[in-house]
């Protein structure tokens, strides 16, 4: 089980690699498990954008919209943000469609289609895949009836001004950004921390979620790259990334403070979906 998760690991860091719209890697953390990690009051990195109000948590209702045009979401968030986890929290309550550029790229290759054949070219020669291909990978998947008529929650795409303006220009464009924003020293604290079980694919943190026993503790592993070394490293070419897209959302892009309780951070999340979805339920009811 351990030689098929290192193999899985790789293949996951060569999708991040191909992704990548600069020269230093932009690396999505992955996990066969989510953790939950407390608040924390501190901040280091802030990016100039409003932040939307808070509300208590609630029961979980899937909302379900019919609309001529449903809710269209963008989201974006560090290594160890809590993106996964409020993306999943996300499609259960609205029912949108997760469509992630790197799992898509990674489907494509392995069933052998146009666009999986000429991206796995440029990925054996250790190249990045032009944008054109992972946006019209992306296009192609948002045309489908389940993300037309559901709508959809694009995770992580674009990373790059050229990228966003390939979107725009195929007129595709959300109705929210949602930017999760969080301390880079809890980042850092989050990712080095980090262990993951090969035997059961569980992954622990020393400090917020530590292993039940002796014996899971002395089998533990830690990424090669999750030093804090790399870390910042992957921290400085997210912001430069983010800071490029900000001319192209700046109308629409919200901060969500990600320093809180999971219970908490999607409180505000689904406070602003549940706003747009308004909106748009009185522009068709006015039509």
């Amino acid at each position: 089980m351990a030689s098929s998760m290192a193999a899985a690991a790789a293949a996951a860091c060569a999708t991040a690699t191909a992704l990548s719209p600069s020269t230093a890697t932009v690396q999505r953390p992955y996990a066969q498990g989510r953790l939950v990690f407390p608040a924390a009051p501190s901040r280091s990195h802030s990016l100039r954008l409003r932040a939307a109000g808070r509300r208590s948590p609630r029961a979980t209702k899937v909302v379900v919209a019919a609309l001529a045009d449903p809710l269209k979401v963008m989201i974006s968030g560090a290594p160890a943000s809590g993106k996964g986890t409020q993306c999943e929290l996300i499609k259960t309550k609205f029912g949108l469609v997760h469509i992630s550029a790197g799992d898509l790229l990674r489907a494509e290759i392995a069933a052998g289609s146009e666009n999986g054949k000429q991206a796995k070219e440029f990925m054996e020669k250790g190249q990045l895949v032009p944008d054109e291909i992972v946006v019209n990978m992306v296009k192609e998947r948002l045309l489908q009836p389940d993300a037309q008529e559901n709508g959809w929650l694009l995770d992580g795409y674009p990373r790059s001004y050229s990228q966003a303006m390939a979107l725009e220009t195929l007129e595709i464009r959300p109705d929210i950004f949602i930017l999760l924003d969080v301390p880079d020293e809890l980042l850092v604290e989050r990712v080095v921390g980090r262990r993951l079980d090969p035997v059961t694919g569980k992954i622990y943190h020393l400090k917020y979620s530590p292993p039940e026993n002796e014996e899971i503790a002395s089998r533990l592993t830690h990424r090669f790259d999750d030093t804090e070394e790399k870390v910042k490293l992957r921290l400085q070419t997210y912001y430069q990334n983010i800071e490029s897209l900000l001319s192209t959302y700046e109308d629409i892009i919200v901060k969500v403070q990600g320093d809180r309780t999971v219970g908490d951070v999607f409180a505000e999340i689904e406070k602003l979906l549940g706003s747009s979805l308004d909106k748009k339920t009185e522009m068709v009811s006015s039509a």
